[in-house]
């Protein structure tokens, strides 16, 4: 099962944040969502595919950063798959 974490930034600290989640790597999917709980973008990551589009969505980021001032970022990280095997035994 996915691990889901929420963060609360300012609209000035959304696009480094969301920088370091993705140099982190094991992050899967990134949700934006306005202070009022509407979801203003919705980011997939892969492996392989991030570095290639890393600009087109740094510059989607900022534009989402322009509009907010207090947004939530809702991480969706894949499991450590050995953690599973070390509770097995």
């Amino acid at each position: 099962m996915d691990e889901v974490e929420e963060f609360e930034v300012k609209g000035d600290d959304l696009l480094s944040r969301i920088r370091e989640l993705i140099a982190e790597g094991n992050v899967r999917r990134i949700t934006i969502k306005s202070a009022e709980g509407r979801t203003m973008l919705e980011i997939p990551l892969t492996i392989g595919v991030v570095g290639a589009l890393i600009a087109p969505v740094a510059a989607a980021i900022g534009a989402v950063a322009a509009l907010v001032t207090e947004c939530t970022i809702t991480v969706t990280r894949e499991d450590d798959p050995g953690s599973d095997e070390a509770e097995a035994e």
